[in-house]
């Protein structure tokens, strides 16, 4: 029973970080990407964008950002694992190495976004 209470919430988290991920991760892969390297839009001087960096609500936004795309991929891994590769005998190792590897890196995030001095 433990496991069909957890499912709607990994399927949440799994749709949420593929909305984010859809729409923030490709406009800022385009502006520090493409468009401020190419110098097609005036890049923003290191004094704003390290203020804008230092921010609370940016580097929760991040944190969060980062968060739903690493359970967007866990969750997708181990379907793609468990239906694509046909590895459904291994359900507690893929479980293990996908939400566990989310988790590690969102510890990562919130130490690099959240614990760190600005």
């Amino acid at each position: 029973m433990p496991k069909q209470r957890i499912a709607p919430i990994l399927w949440l988290l799994f749709s949420a970080g593929g909305i984010v991920a859809a729409l923030m991760i490709p406009v800022l892969l385009a502006l520090f990407g493409v468009l401020f390297p190419l110098e097609l839009v005036a890049p923003p001087d290191h004094a704003h964008l390290l203020a804008v960096i230092r921010h609370p609500l940016t580097r929760l936004v991040l944190f969060g950002t980062c968060v739903l795309a690493l359970f967007h991929w866990a969750h997708r891994f181990k379907y793609t694992l468990y239906d694509g590769l046909q590895l459904k005998g291994l359900h507690t190792a893929i479980n293990t190495f996908a939400y566990g590897g989310a988790l590690l890196g969102s510890a990562v995030a919130a130490y690099l976004l959240l614990l760190l001095p600005a």
